[in-house]
């Protein structure tokens, strides 16, 4: 059974940053997917970028250069860093797994990951 449990989340001004992790259990080491996705009030669930286990990686066009996923495999853990926050960054992000891997765009698609977490709130204000 895979669990993910996200932290990290809080309040920050506009251009601030925050770090969020993932402490995922239960994932094939060598084959997996994992993304984190952002659902802001009134909003659809959006991806925001996606890893796989040979660490290829896809973000959407709104967070490009500003965040940075990575994952400790050690740690069994997925990080989000968020840098140049903006107030639409604003959301409830959560993270998402699955024990196969996908690659491009497949990523961001939140119909791929059969397993999410319970979401952590990201607030930026201006």
């Amino acid at each position: 059974q895979v669990q993910l449990v996200e932290s990290g989340g809080g309040s920050v001004q506009a251009g601030g940053s925050l770090r969020l992790s993932c402490a995922a259990s239960g994932l094939y080491s060598s084959t997996y997917s994992m993304a984190w996705f952002r659902q802001a009030p009134g909003k659809e669930r959006e991806g925001v970028v996606g890893i796989n286990s040979v660490r290829s990686t896809t973000y959407a066009d709104s967070v490009k250069g500003r965040f940075t996923i990575s994952r400790d495999n050690a740690k069994n853990t997925l990080y989000l860093q968020m840098d140049s926050l903006k107030p639409e960054d604003t959301a409830t992000y959560y993270c998402a797994a699955r024990n196969s891997w996908f690659s491009g765009d497949l990523l961001l698609r939140d119909n791929i990951y059969p397993y999410w977490g319970q979401g952590t709130q990201v607030t930026v204000s201006s």
